[in-house]
């Protein structure tokens, strides 16, 4: 008999069943945070899910209701196949809000899209699920994802995802892809700022930014140098905002600055030079330009890196209707968990550690 609640059953407590009544034979909410606990816990598969919850049977009781045991390795693969991704997202962003420090006064969120390698169907013909991302770089969180068919399709998918968001007041970053004005105007209406990459798919704005830094002087530069691992990068930063010279101005919403950043690497005698522009509607210096636009590449090392090498995203073979979607979801409400943690140790470490550990896992997760 149940005496406990995880802060789990608050917000999915409700969530709608999909399955036809007369087969159900587990509670829905049971299955869901049996997965999601197992999956903090180091299982990647629904057979690790299942093996998890027998050998844990009488710990979960403690807040599980399982009238018939733990439900087989088929029937959660079943369950997470059928249940619909966009409520399951919805639910996930409520959960996740509860998760948020409130005393951040501006957060920067990413924007970035991953592929899940492993998930392609080759004998259905059916391509990798594509996720578009958003990661809350000072509060060490994942906000949101959005599915797309491929990584062409992400300038469709950001504006879904921004309107799934809480984003009032934040700085949005997204690389050349998304800079697009329609995701601009749709970023400002929602009471946000950003900084957005300029590439060749944005030609007349990228054409003329680098023109711009040949006639007229930066209003404000800064550069910093790193030495670290046999490698020494130097970074510049160019900051222009005065702009009446930018015939694009007007078409980009609420458009402040163009910047410029150069960085040059010298690894082993070898020198790389690269430099990058950047549109955004804040007016800032390049000290806090270059911190932000830094910040934003945090999203490859503490979110996609993490997912492949702590969480083997990469190496799910999940391919059965929603489940690789869905999955993909559990594991980063787990990444969540484990990042919220303020104890020593790395992820996986962590990982192992909730396994093992009862109380730690109860404490993880809030009971």
């Amino acid at each position: 008999m149940t005496t406990k609640r995880t802060s789990l059953h608050q917000f999915f407590g409700g969530f709608p069943d999909p399955r036809i009544k007369r087969n159900k034979r587990h509670e829905l909410l049971d299955i869901i945070v049996l997965t999601i606990l197992a999956v903090v816990c180091g299982a990647e598969s629904w057979d690790s899910i299942e093996l998890f919850g027998k050998t844990k049977i009488d710990f979960l009781k403690q807040f599980l209701k399982l009238r018939n045991g733990i439900p087989s390795h088929d029937t959660i693969n079943r369950v997470f196949s059928i249940l619909d991704p966009k409520l399951f997202e919805e639910v996930f962003i409520k959960w996740v809000n509860s998760l948020r420090d409130k005393n951040i006064d501006i957060e920067l969120i990413a924007i970035d899209g991953k592929t899940v390698r492993r998930s392609k169907d080759t004998f259905n013909e059916k391509s990798p699920v594509h996720l578009v991302n958003a990661w809350a770089c000072k509060n060490q969180l994942v906000l949101g994802q959005y599915k797309t068919k491929d990584k062409s399709n992400e300038i469709s998918a950001i504006p879904k995802l921004l309107d799934l968001l809480d984003i009032e007041g934040s700085i949005i970053t997204i690389d050349a892809m998304g800079t697009q004005k329609a995701i601009a105007e749709k970023i400002v209406t929602k009471g946000a700022d950003y900084i957005l990459a300029l590439k060749g798919n944005q030609k007349e704005i990228n054409e003329e930014a680098q023109s711009l830094f040949k006639i007229q002087k930066p209003n404000s530069t800064c550069e910093e140098t790193e030495k670290g691992h046999g490698r020494i990068e130097t970074r510049k930063c160019e900051v222009i905002t005065d702009l009446k010279f930018l015939d694009s101005k007007e078409k980009w919403e609420n458009l402040n600055s163009i910047i410029k950043i150069t960085s040059k690497r010298v690894l082993k005698e070898k020198t790389e030079s690269e430099t990058r522009y950047y549109i955004s509607s804040l007016n800032l210096n390049a000290i806090d330009f270059n911190k932000y636009i830094r910040m934003h590449w945090s999203v490859e090392n503490s979110l996609h890196w993490t997912l492949d090498m702590v969480f083997n995203e990469d190496y799910q073979r999940k391919r059965n209707g929603r489940s690789a979607e869905n999955f993909a979801l559990i594991q980063k409400m787990a990444l969540n968990i484990l990042k919220k943690d303020q104890s020593k140790g790395s992820l996986k470490s962590k990982r192992l550690r909730a396994g093992w550990d009862n109380k730690f896992l109860l404490d993880i997760i809030k009971i």
